[in-house]
């Protein structure tokens, strides 16, 4: 029993940071049908936004709050520099840049601050584990999971009930129309970006609190982590990103605990053997979004 509250514990941990992940990813794709490759990089400005701010005296939620919002910024400045100015050209044009722009993050990292990680200031609850149902665990797992499902549900309810959610729905389902009918564009897409940065900004702090450094490629994982997910649940559905982000933490934490020793180097082999066998079955994955329009 108690090995199965453990496992509980560590897939909803897991799964919601991979969750947020996703949605953060797929929030955009959703709009524009275009991959922001910069997404990893999110992570990267908030490690190093905490970083920056560390010995300013200030509190550290005020801090971590100051790092979300240089994610929020970042993720704009995607739109504005990646995408908006090449988005009506081609598919292949946006990618190029959105790697560029990656690729320009990771370097003024390397070059302005250091190619060595750089310890991140963490309260102190980050690192004490607290007893729970006679199983301990570290109370980062407990936060992750408060965090993650607390998330979850205010964006589940703002995109249905806000006017904000309703129009990027509506931009998801069919860009062009929505266009017709009034739905600032640019407004929407902007949004996009500014969600997926506070989503990214928010997995940063919950990343970066299970190691406690940051370093310039910190976000390849998660890029890696929520391309799979949203590959699994579903590029067109903010359900299916969810689902895969909680399915992708269900398979990784099910390998690490029932396969052996000699074994678990091996682990991201079965778990891509898995997504390439889900996607034989599902090939849009595991939820389809609604059919939608073009992207200009």
């Amino acid at each position: 029993m108690q090995t199965l509250i453990q496992f509980t514990i560590d897939v909803l941990s897991l799964g919601g940071a991979y969750a947020l992940m996703a949605l953060g990813l797929v929030i955009v794709y959703g709009i524009l049908k275009l991959v922001n490759f910069a997404y990893g990089e999110l992570i990267m400005v908030t490690g190093y936004g905490l970083f920056l701010v560390n010995g300013s005296g200030l509190p550290w939620i005020v801090m971590a709050a100051i790092a979300v919002c240089i994610a929020i910024a970042t993720g704009i400045a995607t739109d504005y520099v990646a995408f908006r100015p090449v988005r009506s050209k081609s598919v292949t044009a946006v990618l190029i840049t959105s790697f560029a722009f990656s690729t320009i993050l990771q370097n003024a990292a390397l070059l302005f601050i250091s190619p060595r990680p750089r310890n991140v200031p963490l309260p102190d609850f980050f690192s004490q584990t607290v007893e729970f149902a006679g199983v301990i665990v570290p109370a980062r797992n407990l936060i992750t999971i408060v965090a993650s499902i607390l998330l979850l549900v205010v964006f589940a309810w703002a995109m249905k009930k806000t006017v904000l959610g309703i129009a990027m729905r509506a931009a998801a389902t069919q860009f062009r129309m929505a266009r017709m009918l009034g739905v600032p564009a640019n407004l929407i897409i902007s949004s996009a970006f500014a969600i997926s940065g506070f989503f990214a900004g928010v997995v940063a702090l919950l990343w970066i609190g299970r190691i406690g450094s940051v370093t310039p490629g910190i976000g390849m994982e998660p890029l890696l982590v929520a391309f799979i997910a949203t590959v699994i649940g579903g590029m067109r559905s903010l359900q299916g990103a969810v689902l895969g982000g909680f399915l992708l933490a269900f398979v990784n934490t099910g390998l690490n605990y029932t396969l052996p020793q000699q074994l678990l180097e091996f682990r991201d082999a079965f778990t891509f053997t898995l997504v390439i066998l889900i996607l034989l079955w599902r090939p849009d994955g595991l939820i389809r979004g609604p059919a939608t329009g073009q992207r200009t």
